[in-house]
């Protein structure tokens, strides 16, 4: 299977080159050049795998020319040996035909774990084999960072440089980065937002002249195609739990940068059948306004009590586009360059495959508390404030009843104790599981940098 861009300037490339390359050439991102399709009766028959089982199932046409079926169920086994529920994606009923997927089980508290475990062990196994050191270099609006540290700290061939924004992600999470003193991670705590640290990295993947000779940048978020297709799997193990493919199933999927509900979208395009794709979004709802309104305009990033969805910039929103305009690389490019100037508009004929394929809903932060309270008191469930945006958006956007709901969980509300307790009376701070029960406890290291490029990129050259 080859790799093209989302700009169709850039070469073709293979699997492997592409976990290495993160951004395309000319800017874009890198898209399977067709998805791989699946019959009925053989998602049918997948009923009753284990997760690690089905995992290789879903993934292995997009890596079988890179990975020995051997290899690649070894990576597998080893990225999800951490997780601490055996079920590793369990479902847990929060009202009628309506579900929450747990996708906290893994080592960081956080989705990202079950794309950045396997992208990590995945990264490990094609350095060695080419004898290569890489820099990776990743941006964070509070969840991706920790989950990427986990899974590149005990890597031999890279260092890992993480940007979060300075005193804009919770105190959990900046810890969880923090705290793993590992002598290849440094954690740069960036004064400015998200979209700056994001916009960081992009400039440095484009320029990388910074780095000393032999080296190269390599993308750990969701820009990277390998964490994308990790994430398909748990569609498949939702639906399949949940009666699929027999009858269809919908997802309510909190949304920041766009890469877990693509995921999603994926699926859907592979075979899976999906009713309904449910952008959920915060009061930084660009990913909204567009659905809703065709409004794809940036404006203030408003710091909220769900900080991995403050961003104005949704990366992967571009590769769905590249499939609304029908594959047309130069009709994206020049869709980015308009963007560029703050916003851009969608031709008609784009909103309506837009409109028929997702709905989507946005909360406030007095919204968002209101939620964990009430399913708090209903069922005496515990939601972080991204889950709860998810749920909100699940009861008020669904088309049909009879359609099994399932409400994507992206975190355990542990690390989100302030939003907790202005919804919870007397629960001022949930407990962390035991594996991080003294992680106020533990020692910090990080670095305070001004929002200036050269200096962040000269950190990294003198601390390679």
């Amino acid at each position: 299977m080859k790799y093209i861009s989302t700009r169709g300037q850039a070469p073709s490339l293979s699997f492997e080159d592409v976990v290495l390359t993160g951004l395309a050439s000319d800017g874009g991102l890198y898209v399977p050049e067709s998805l791989p399709k699946f019959s009925q009766s053989e998602i049918a028959s997948w009923a009753g795998l284990s997760y690690q089982e089905l995992a290789f199932k879903v993934m292995h046409p997009f890596v079988s020319e890179a990975l020995s079926d051997d290899e690649l169920k070894q990576l597998i086994e080893k990225s999800y040996a951490s997780f601490r529920h055996p079920a590793i994606a369990p479902l847990v009923q929060t009202d009628h035909n309506e579900w929450v997927l747990e996708l906290f089980q893994g080592p960081t508290l956080a989705f990202k774990d079950f794309a950045l475990q396997f992208l990590g062990n995945l990264l490990d196994h094609i350095l060695k084999k080419r004898d290569q050191k890489v820099v990776v270099m990743g941006a964070t609006s509070g969840d991706t960072g920790s989950a990427a540290i986990e899974g590149c700290r005990h890597c031999d061939n890279l260092d890992i440089f993480i940007l979060h924004p300075h005193q804009r992600v919770s105190e959990v999470q900046r810890r969880q980065m923090t705290t793993v003193l590992e002598d290849n991670v440094y954690n740069i705590a960036l004064e400015g937002n998200f979209d700056d640290c994001q916009n960081m990295v992009k400039a440095s993947f484009a320029d990388q002249s910074f780095l000393p000779e032999g080296r190269q940048l390599v993308a750990v978020n969701s820009i990277n195609f390998a964490r994308i297709m990790a994430q398909i799997v748990y569609y498949f193990y939702a639906a399949l739990a949940l009666g699929g493919p027999a009858r269809a199933v919908s997802f309510s999927v909190p949304t920041g940068n766009f890469g877990d509900i693509f995921a999603g979208y994926l699926a859907k395009q592979m075979g899976l059948p999906i009713e309904q794709l449910i952008v959920a979004t915060n009061q930084n709802d660009i990913l909204h306004r567009c659905i809703s309104a065709n409004d794809h305009s940036k404006q203030s990033l408003v710091h909220s009590l769900s900080p991995s969805m403050d961003i104005m910039v949704s990366s992967n929103f571009e590769r769905l586009l590249f499939d609304l305009y029908g594959r047309n690389g130069r009709a994206i490019a020049e869709l980015m360059e308009q963007f560029k100037s703050g916003s851009m508009t969608l031709s008609e004929q784009a909103m309506a495959k837009l409109t028929e394929g997702f709905a989507s809903y946005r909360l406030d932060d007095d919204e968002t508390v209101a939620v964990i309270a009430e399913v708090w008191d209903t069922c005496e469930y515990l939601l972080d404030p991204h889950t709860a945006i998810g749920v909100r958006a699940a009861r008020k956007k669904r088309a049909n009843a009879s359609t099994p709901m399932v409400c994507l969980a992206t975190a355990h509300p542990a690390k989100f104790p302030e939003a907790v307790a202005k919804a919870c009376e007397g629960i001022d701070s949930p407990a962390l599981p035991h594996h991080m029960a003294d992680l106020f406890e533990r020692e910090e290291r990080y670095q305070v940098l001004a929002h200036d490029t050269q200096a962040v990129q000269s950190f990294i050259a003198n601390n390679l």
